[in-house]
C-alpha cells in the first residue's frame, strides 16, 4: 500500500486527463489511472514511473459500465481505504449538429458518459473521498453548459446536467472534508477539441500540460471548505495569465 496521497484520474489516456496524470504523480501523488484504451494506459504507466519510480495503478474501463465502477470503488477500498482526490475528465463530445439529427444510440451514448456516469462515480467514490483528510474533487465541464449553443445540444445538456449535478453533491459535504470543483479548461489543443473544430489551428491553444499548474492548485489541501462547489474558468486565473506571458 503507498503513504502517498491516492488520486482517481478518468479520461487518462489522452488530453487534459493524461496531463493531469504526469503532474499528480510529479507532485507525490499515487495515480490511479482509467480510461478505455489499455494500450494508452500501459504506455502512462510507464511515463509515470519514470517521472515518480513508481508504478501507477492502471484500470481499462469504460465508464458506461456502472457496475465496473461500482466495483472500482470496492477496489480502492480494499487496497488504499480512501481516495484522497478525484479528477473527472472523461467526456464524449459526439457528432456536433443539429439536435434532431442524433440518433437515440448516439445521444444515449453521450449522456452515458457524461451525466450518468459521473453520478456512478460520486456514488462509488462518496465514502472514499470522505474518509480522506483533505479530499479534493475536480470535475470537467464546458462553458456550452452555461452558454448554449447551436449544434452542441447534447454535449451542453450533459455538461449542464454535470454542473448541477457536482454543485449538489458540493452542498452536501458540510460534515466531510471534501472540496469539489468545477473545473472549464476552455478551449485546449486535445483530439476532442480537434474533432469539435477540425480547421482550427491548435497551435494556437493551450497544450493539455499548459493546464497544470492550474489542476495541482485545484487539488490542493490548502483550498479550503469556502471554495467548495466553486465554478474556475481556467482563462480567469492567474495560470492563464501567466501562460500568455511566457508566449
Amino acid at each position: 500500500m503507498s503513504d502517498k496521497p491516492v488520486v482517481l484520474v478518468t479520461g487518462a489516456s489522452q488530453g487534459i486527463g493524461r496531463a493531469a496524470a504526469h503532474i499528480m504523480a510529479r507532485a507525490g501523488w499515487h495515480v490511479i489511472a482509467t480510461a478505455r484504451s489499455e494500450k494508452a494506459l500501459i504506455s502512462l504507466d510507464d511515463e509515470i514511473l519514470a517521472i515518480s519510480s513508481e508504478s501507477a495503478t492502471i484500470v481499462p474501463l469504460d465508464l458506461k459500465d456502472g457496475p465496473g465502477v461500482d466495483r472500482l470503488g470496492g477496489a480502492i477500498y480494499s487496497r488504499f481505504g480512501k481516495l484522497d482526490g478525484l479528477i473527472h475528465c472523461a467526456a464524449r463530445i459526439g457528432d456536433l449538429g443539429p439536435l434532431h439529427h442524433a440518433t437515440p444510440r448516439e445521444a444515449q451514448n453521450i449522456i452515458d458518459t457524461n451525466l450518468t456516469a459521473t453520478y456512478r462515480l460520486i456514488a462509488s467514490m462518496n465514502d472514499l473521498l470522505a474518509a480522506a483528510p483533505n479530499a479534493r474533487a475536480v470535475f470537467l465541464s464546458s462553458s456550452v453548459a452555461r452558454e448554449p449553443r447551436a449544434n452542441w445540444g447534447l454535449y451542453a445538456a450533459t455538461k449542464a446536467g454535470l454542473e448541477a449535478m457536482v454543485l449538489c453533491w458540493a452542498a452536501e459535504q458540510s460534515l466531510n472534508n471534501i472540496v469539489a470543483t468545477i473545473f472549464n479548461p476552455g478551449g485546449v489543443a486535445t483530439p476532442m477539441r480537434r474533432k469539435a473544430y477540425p480547421g482550427e489551428d491548435q497551435t494556437t491553444l493551450p497544450a493539455p500540460s499548459d493546464l497544470s499548474s492550474c489542476v495541482l492548485e485545484l487539488m490542493s489541501p490548502k483550498r479550503t471548505k469556502a471554495q467548495n462547489g466553486a465554478i474556475v474558468n481556467f482563462r480567469d486565473t492567474k495560470h492563464y495569465e501567466a501562460l500568455k506571458l511566457r508566449q
